[in-house]
């Protein structure tokens, strides 16, 4: 009989409860840690912070949703992982012990790494989480009465810059509907040394489309950007070179922004030596499991992954849907193979697709694998992946609330958008040995 613990319960908590669940033996015990009483899609965030979405719609109870399946919920804070002695201390003092531990904890937020940025005490919105999304909805309330300048981006150290893109455009397209676009500035300000890096190296030609698409909507850019402050309707920038060399500083001034942070791990595992990396990410081998703890999985935003190239200002790679997948599968497999005696044989593909609603229209990105060299990049833009993705939305909350563990990027959008057959024609088209 083993005890198995998940510590989290968001994009990657939730699959990997369900999915360790089906393949666990009918002794073994599943628990979820959760600091929060409700899952919720983080993917429509930027819906919510622009009321196109209420918090109400995105979220789900997690323990009868679990306790559906026979999962125990566990609804309280970590405060520490002990792993040298396979238990973990909650905020109330009492020790959960495990005989294996998957970390899906999702980041810390770097808000306090750049003077005056973030919701709580600074002077910009975000949209990492749903209660951050809804204080955005009512600072936006107030900002399509009185309409001005936009600042929207992301700053150095940040990982995941398609929710930053897609809020651009959502608050584009909300604006022009609302007949008001004329009366805002617009300017996108990221560490991506080009627009459509997105933390990847680019995928295709995201830079000429994610390009053209800014012009079209009047949004105007800084890359290569460090934020080094962010006053009260000021933001200051400075923009670098190729060579990382400051060439000029701006002023932007704001009535509305939204800036991502950077990322780093959550206080329960920061500065475990052997667990951790010096930004507080779990370290992990290709089968999700810690070299020095090796009871200890890691899934998602959580484990440390290097950035797929140096960049004059500092950008992370981001872990997106696809890949949080493939590492929850990956790690369900390994752990039951270790409980029946063998070693760990499964690995995650770490492959890339990304939905992009752009409000009316979006971009699909596909990056296999996530670092390059790839054997397929590929991308594509249109109405339908906006409706692909209200479609992703409602078929994932589905998920959770039932309780399936089947993964569900290969059954729904590797097979709705033909990617399964570029992964195919991929395959097909390697020299033969």
């Amino acid at each position: 009989m083993a005890h198995i613990v998940i510590l989290g319960a968001g994009l990657g908590g939730m699959p990997m409860a369900y999915e360790m669940k089906a393949l666990a033996r009918a002794e073994d015990t599943v628990t979820v840690i959760s600091d929060s009483a409700k899952f919720h899609f983080v993917p429509s965030n930027p819906w919510v912070a622009v009321d196109w979405r209420k918090r109400g719609d995105i979220e789900v109870e997690i323990e009868p949703a679990l306790g559906k399946k026979g999962i125990k919920a566990i609804i309280q804070a970590a405060k520490r992982v002990h792993p040298a002695d396979n238990q973990i201390e909650l905020a109330d003092g009492s020790m959960v012990s495990y005989d294996y531990l998957v970390i899906a904890t999702g980041p810390k937020l770097a808000f306090d790494e750049v003077e005056g940025l973030g919701p709580h005490g600074g002077h910009t919105q975000s949209i990492c989480h749903v209660a951050h999304a809804e204080t955005a909805k009512q600072a936006w309330d107030g900002f399509v009465q009185n309409p001005g300048p936009i600042v929207v981006g992301a700053v150095q150290g940040a990982s995941c810059f398609g929710p930053a893109y897609e809020f651009a455009m959502i608050m584009d397209t909300d604006l022009r509907k609302r007949k008001i676009r004329d009366q805002v500035p617009m300017t996108y300000v990221t560490p991506e040394p080009y627009i459509g890096h997105l933390g990847l190296g680019g995928v295709g030609d995201s830079k000429g489309m994610l390009e053209a698409a800014m012009r079209q909507r009047h949004i105007k850019w800084i890359c290569n950007a460090k934020t080094t402050k962010i006053e009260d309707g000021q933001m200051f920038v400075t923009e670098h070179n190729d060579q990382g060399e400051p060439i000029k500083e701006h002023v932007l001034p704001f009535k509305h922004s939204m800036m991502l942070p950077a990322f780093k791990g959550v206080d329960a595992v920061y500065g475990i030596e052997g667990l951790t990396n010096p930004r507080g990410f779990v370290t992990v081998d290709e089968h999700q499991r810690n070299k020095t703890f090796q009871n200890v999985f890691s899934v998602g935003v959580c484990i440390a992954i290097p950035p797929v190239e140096t960049t004059p200002i500092p950008c992370g790679t981001p872990k997106t849907g696809y890949m949080i997948e493939s590492m929850v599968t990956a790690t369900a497999h390994n752990i039951r193979e270790l409980m029946d005696g063998k070693s760990p044989t499964h690995k995650a593909t770490w492959n890339t697709v990304c939905l992009a609603d752009f409000g009316d229209t979006g971009a699909c990105f596909v990056a296999l694998p996530q670092i390059p060299p790839r054997n397929v990049s590929w991308f594509a833009e249109g109405k339908w992946v906006h409706l692909a993705k209200v479609a992703f939305e409602k078929y994932f909350m589905r998920k959770m609330q039932k309780g399936s563990s089947e993964p569900i990027y290969e059954k729904l959008i590797m097979d709705f958008i033909g990617i399964t057959k570029l992964k195919a024609k991929a395959g097909a088209d390697k020299p033969k040995p």
